[in-house]
């Protein structure tokens, strides 16, 4: 039982190894996502015995600039895989996919899953601290 442990808590530490971090500002976001459109976004799955299809809203954005812990600027193409990481003053954090991430009214919303509409609780521009981007 404890080799399984072992290996499961190994695996996670690869597993989140693998994550680079990538920081931006509020105004970034908002000059980056000034010329962007809502966008569909459609997935779908395929097992031997499974298929499914779903659709979440999303945004348009193609590249995103950001920088790393060092300062070092990079231009980041935006997939479905990107997360982004949001902390506000509460000090509450929440993470969702970067792709769904829209910004209506001066309020960030997004999409948890690309299966179907898991929107995040509506976070105020004002109120965010931190962006972090993670590939």
């Amino acid at each position: 039982m404890k080799s399984l442990r072992f290996g499961i808590l190994i695996l996670s530490l690869v597993l989140l190894a693998g994550c680079e971090t990538y920081y931006l500002s509020t105004d970034s976001l908002l000059e980056q996502f000034a010329n962007t459109g809502e966008q569909r976004k459609y997935i779908f799955m395929v097992t031997p015995h499974f298929f499914f299809a779903g659709s979440v809203k999303g945004n348009s954005l193609k590249t995103i600039h950001c920088v790393d812990k060092d300062g070092k600027e990079y231009f980041l193409t935006v997939n479905e895989r990107m997360d982004i990481r949001i902390t506000t003053k509460d000090s509450v954090r929440r993470t969702f996919y970067f792709d769904t991430l829209q910004i209506q009214d001066s309020t960030i919303t997004g999409s948890k899953t690309h299966f179907f509409e898991w929107q995040i609780k509506p976070i105020k521009l004002d109120d965010v601290v931190r962006l972090e981007i993670q590939k």
